[in-house]
């Protein structure tokens, strides 16, 4: 049932359009978008760990465009995964440099979405996730 709520998420999210003039543009890429607005500060905007803000940590930014490659052509979904939901923390980011995007998405969640009664903070969280590791996925050298 939670896997079904958070595919309809998805799908919701994923066929969402802007308008412009009354005219159709291209889908929102949310994952796209939740990158741009969260991570590309530290990771850079192509993902290769050269963001403004790289030199503020204690370690050098991973290329996130290697993520596939160092796991031997596959990429480790569910390593990102706890990375982002703050369950895993990853030797790049220790501890504490690398904020945990599940807490925050949730917290985002009861501010924004408090006039909606049956929303489901857990599947707000997996969905933002889900769309950023697809990004990410994008990302990947081929």
């Amino acid at each position: 049932m939670k896997l079904f709520k958070v595919m309809t998420v998805l799908a919701a999210l994923g066929s969402m359009t802007l308008s412009v003039a009354g005219r159709a543009a291209d889908p929102v890429d949310l994952g796209k978008r939740e990158y741009q607005d969260n991570c590309a500060v530290c990771h850079g905007a192509l993902g290769k760990g050269d963001g403004p803000y790289a030199g503020v940590v204690n370690r050098p930014m991973g290329d996130l465009t290697r993520l596939a490659s160092s796991h031997g052509g596959v990429f480790p979904v569910s390593r990102v995964y706890g990375a982002l939901d703050g369950t895993r923390m990853s030797r790049g980011h220790g501890t504490t440099d690398m904020p945990i995007w599940g807490t925050i998405y949730k917290i985002r969640a009861a501010q924004n979405l408090v006039d909606i009664p049956s929303y489901d903070p857990d599947a707000f969280v997996r969905a933002r996730i889900l769309a950023l590791i697809d990004y990410l996925f994008q990302l990947q050298e081929k």
